[in-house]
C-alpha cells in the first residue's frame, strides 16, 4: 500500500509530539508525559533499587516496572475487599524493607478482615518474608480507610487511617477508648502522631525539617492540607477547616494532644490526595514548595513555603485567610491540569516526579522539557526542540498542502468540464 505524503508528515509529527492530549503544566519549561500505562486502578507507588512497586487498589496485585517497562507477573498477589475506599492502599520503604496497607479478605471482592499493615523484605524479584505489623479496623467502613504510608528521615514509618465512619474518642467525641481509627500512625511503635483525622490520601516528610505533612478530605467544605507535629489533632469530628472560638471550646481533651489549623483549606471540596517535596536538578526553583494532587479535578497544585517552612505564602492577598473561598479564583496555585484522579506523588531516583493517575490507569513523569521519555524502553534521549514554534510550521504545511492538493483537484475538474 502507498502512503501518502500527507499521512507520512502526519505520522512523523505524531512520533515527534507523542504528548498531545497529556497534563498541561504552567511552566513551559517542564513537560508532564506518560511513562507507564496499563495499570489497573492504581494507588500508591515505591521506588526500589531503581524500580518501581506500584499497587492495584481493585485486585491486590504489587505491579513492577523495571528500566521503565511495566512487568507482566506481579511481585505480589494478595485478596483484598475492594468496594469503596477499600483495596491495596499504601506502600513505603526502609531500604529493601516494604511496608504495605491494604484492607486483606479471603478472595478479591470478599468481606474485609481488617486493614492490615505488613511488612516484606524485598529480593529483587518478589515481596517475601511477610510479617504483620499492625491489625487495624476496617468496619464499619467501607470508606476512609487512609491508606497512605511515608518513611520519615530517622526510619520512622507512618500511617493514616480515617474514622471509618465511627464516632469515639479518636473522633473528638467525649466517650469511647482508643480505638485507632482516626490517627496518624507511627507503624513499629503503634503509638499515635496525630488524632481527629477524617478522611486522608496523602502522607509527605518535608527533607529539609523532617516535618510530616498530610491532606485530609472534608465532608461538603473544606479540604485541608495540614503540618502534622507530634500530638496533632486534626479536629473531626467538631471542625474542619479554620476553627471558631465555639468549636474549639466544643473540643474535648485527650492526651497531649493539639489542635492546629490547617495550613491552607479550600471551602469548596476538590479532593486533595497525595503530596510531595522535591529538590533536584532541573527542579531547583521548587526546592521550597509543595506539591499537592487532587482527585475531583485533576489538579497538581504548588504552595510556596514560608522561611521556617511551617506554612505558605501567597501573592494573592484573597489567600491571607490561608482559604480558597467559594468563588475565588485558584490561579496561583495551580501548577498542572489534566492528571485525573492523582493517588500519588513521588520523586525517582532520577529526580523527576511521579504522578500516580487513578483515573488513567497510568504514571506520569514530569521531566525538564529538553528531555523526553522513550514509554517504550524507559530511556532518555535529548530533543531540543521549541515545541510550540514546530508545531505552528507543521500545522501550517499540512494546511499549505491541502489547500495545493485542492487546487489541483479544483483545476483539474475544471479542464475536464471544459473538454
Amino acid at each position: 500500500m502507498k502512503i501518502k505524503p500527507i499521512l507520512l508528515l502526519a505520522l512523523f509529527l505524531f512520533e515527534i509530539f507523542p504528548a498531545f492530549g497529556e497534563p498541561i503544566l504552567k511552566d513551559d519549561t517542564l513537560v508532564a508525559k506518560k511513562f507507564v500505562s496499563g495499570l489497573s486502578r492504581p494507588t500508591t507507588m515505591a521506588f526500589v533499587d531503581n524500580d518501581i512497586l506500584v499497587l492495584q487498589k481493585d485486585d491486590g496485585k504489587v505491579r513492577l516496572i523495571s528500566n521503565g517497562v511495566l512487568q507482566e507477573k506481579p511481585v505480589l498477589d494478595v485478596s483484598v475487599s475492594n468496594d469503596s475506599e477499600r483495596g491495596l492502599l499504601g506502600i513505603t520503604t526502609v531500604d529493601s524493607t516494604i511496608y504495605l496497607y491494604f484492607t486483606e479478605s479471603t478472595t478479591d471482592g470478599g468481606q474485609p478482615l481488617g486493614n492490615r499493615i505488613y511488612r516484606y523484605d524485598w529480593d529483587g524479584q518478589a515481596l517475601v518474608n511477610q510479617a504483620l505489623i499492625q491489625d487495624l479496623p476496617a468496619t464499619p467502613g467501607p470508606n476512609h480507610d487512609g491508606g497512605a504510608m511515608v518513611t520519615g528521615l530517622d526510619g520512622t514509618v507512618y500511617a493514616v487511617i480515617g474514622d471509618l465512619n465511627r464516632n469515639g474518642i479518636l473522633q473528638n467525641y467525649p466517650r469511647g477508648e482508643p480505638d485507632d481509627t482516626s490517627v496518624i500512625l507511627r507503624v513499629e511503635q503503634g503509638t499515635y502522631h496525630g488524632i481527629g483525622i477524617r478522611n486522608s490520601f496523602g502522607l509527605a516528610i518535608d527533607p529539609v525539617t523532617g516535618n510530616l505533612w498530610q491532606t485530609e478530605n472534608g465532608p461538603n467544605d473544606y479540604d485541608e492540607v495540614n503540618l502534622v507535629l507530634p500530638n496533632f489533632n486534626s479536629g473531626w469530628e467538631t471542625i474542619m477547616g479554620p476553627a471558631t472560638e465555639s468549636e474549639l471550646s466544643l473540643l474535648p481533651s485527650f492526651g497531649d494532644f493539639v489542635y492546629s489549623d490547617p495550613e491552607f483549606s479550600w471551602e469548596e471540596v476538590v479532593a486533595p490526595t497525595a503530596l510531595s517535596f522535591i529538590d533536584s536538578k532541573g527542579f531547583e526553583k521548587y526546592k521550597n514548595s509543595l506539591f499537592v494532587g487532587d482527585c475531583n479535578f485533576g489538579n497538581l497544585y504548588k504552595f510556596e513555603l514560608n522561611s521556617d517552612r511551617t506554612g505558605f505564602v501567597f501573592d494573592d492577598p484573597a489567600l491571607a485567610d490561608k482559604v480558597i473561598n467559594a468563588g475565588e479564583e485558584m490561579d496561583e496555585i495551580i501548577f498542572g491540569t489534566g492528571f485525573g484522579c492523582i493517588t500519588d506523588l513521588e520523586v525517582g531516583p532520577d529526580g523527576f516526579l511521579y504522578v500516580v493517575s487513578l483515573t488513567h490507569d497510568a504514571i506520569y513523569r514530569i521531566t525538564p522539557k529538553p528531555i523526553m521519555v522513550d514509554e517504550v524502553q524507559g530511556v532518555d534521549s535529548i530533543i531540543p526542540i521549541p515545541y510550540l514554534e514546530y508545531i505552528i510550521i507543521a500545522g501550517l504545511i499540512i494546511a499549505a498542502i491541502i489547500v495545493l492538493k485542492m487546487r489541483r483537484k479544483n483545476a483539474m475538474q475544471s479542464k475536464s468540464k471544459i473538454a
